[in-house]
């Protein structure tokens, strides 16, 4: 009886077992047929041109510059263009008051005069006066000297004769020394008269001067601004009677047509630069108008840009139209690579694990999680090489948060 009693027992608890093996599995498979649909965000694969892209600012910069400054300090007596104004080569753009400049010109002419009289007069021993007074002097040098020869032959002829004594004739002699001698000083002091260092210091005198000459009118001619070159005014820093300090800024132009871009690429970018890649230049002040370019030099350095570290690139527009101002600052985008029928899905599809991507693929209302090869990406969307084909659709995530699981029924919103 006892035995009986077990054998019961066991089969009771069985059956129990069972039924809440039953129950359990019940409930699951009610829950799954009955459980919500999520509703998600899709998205169709399709085929595009795909760009991988790196965007940064950049400075317009024109190829050709002018800045005008003022020379002196001075007033501004006429403007005649203005800012945006297109102009041809010699146009007159502004004029300064020059009264100060020409008196210093003057000066310097005065200077330069002063100088070649000077290199002159130690050129040629002398001024005219001076060198006049010298040849007097030689003259009646050459006079005594004579004299004193003719005077020495009388005396010597009588001393001959013991009409002369010796002493008389030495004595005669030593006035034709004397007088030899003087002559020899007049003649030495006027081919003489300066030094080869006065000589030099007259010759250094006088290139002083005719610098300061030149000096003072450059800046009488910088007081009259002219365009060197066909081009636009962009910028006119001062008006009409106001007074303008030595080295103000006073007017700028440039050639609009010809301008680049010097782009700030951080340095962990630099290195997929190069040369000819694409650029596409925008500038906020236009909304809607873009300019198109290519790199020209590639950085060559790293340098310290206010708190980042960049490499410099020149950017060379090609559609130059004259929109452009120097010094606005503009966003670059550079293109590094592009597909040009890349099958691509948008970022936000994309899932990892293990380092292996995936999807999840809606397919007949439910979600199937399926492996995926990727290829180019930039910020937007991802290109495919496997794993989809063209007109497939991939979630992209739930309306209400909840995270994508596969085998979830779902209503799409596309």
């Amino acid at each position: 009886m006892a035995d009986d009693r077990k054998q019961s027992d066991r089969l009771r608890l069985w059956l129990w077992r069972s039924l809440a093996l039953v129950l359990i599995l019940v409930f699951f498979l009610a829950r799954y047929l009955l459980r919500d649909e999520l509703t998600v965000r899709a998205s169709r694969v399709d085929r595009e041109v795909l760009l991988n892209t790196i965007s940064t600012n950049g400075k317009v910069e024109p190829e050709v510059n002018y800045q005008f400054y003022s020379p002196i300090s001075t007033t501004v007596k006429a403007v005649y263009v203005q800012a945006g104004d297109k102009v041809p080569a010699g146009k007159l753009l502004m004029v300064l008051d020059s009264t100060d400049a020409r008196a210093h010109e003057a000066t310097a002419e005065s200077g330069v005069k002063s100088a070649q009289a000077a290199l002159e007069s130690a050129t040629h021993n002398g001024t005219q006066e001076q060198r006049q007074m010298a040849a007097g002097d030689i003259a009646r040098a050459r006079l005594e000297r004579d004299q004193a020869q003719h005077d020495l032959d009388a005396l010597t002829k009588l001393n001959s004769t013991g009409a002369a004594s010796p002493s008389e004739v030495s004595a005669a002699r030593q006035r034709l020394d004397t007088a030899a001698a003087s002559l020899h000083a007049s003649e030495e002091s006027a081919n003489s008269r300066y030094s080869p260092a006065e000589v030099a210091r007259a010759q250094a005198a006088l290139a002083d001067a005719e610098a300061s000459l030149a000096a003072a009118r450059q800046v009488v001619a910088q007081t009259v601004i002219r365009a060197p070159m066909a081009g636009t005014v962009y910028s006119v820093d001062a008006e009409r009677t106001e007074y303008a300090e030595q080295g103000k800024l006073v007017m700028q132009m440039a050639d609009l047509t010809n301008e680049r871009v010097r782009a700030y690429f951080d340095e962990p970018d630099i290195g997929r630069l190069q040369a000819g890649q694409k650029i596409v230049i925008k500038w906020d002040a236009r909304p809607g108008k873009e300019w198109h370019g290519h790199i020209e030099r590639a950085p060559v350095t790293v340098i310290t840009y206010g708190t980042r570290n960049v490499g410099v690139v020149l950017v060379r527009i090609d559609d130059e139209d004259g929109g452009l101002l120097p010094d606005t600052n503009v966003n670059v985008t550079v293109t590094i690579s592009s597909e040009s029928d890349a099958l691509s899905i948008p970022r936000e599809a994309l899932y990892s694990s293990n380092g292996k991507p995936y999807v999840f693929k809606v397919v007949n209302n439910s979600l199937v999680r399926t492996t995926v090869v990727t290829s180019i990406t930039n910020l937007t969307r991802v290109a495919i090489l496997s794993g989809l084909n063209e007109g497939d659709w991939v979630a992209t995530g739930t309306l209400s948060g909840q995270p994508l699981q596969e085998g979830v029924p779902v209503k799409v919103v596309r």
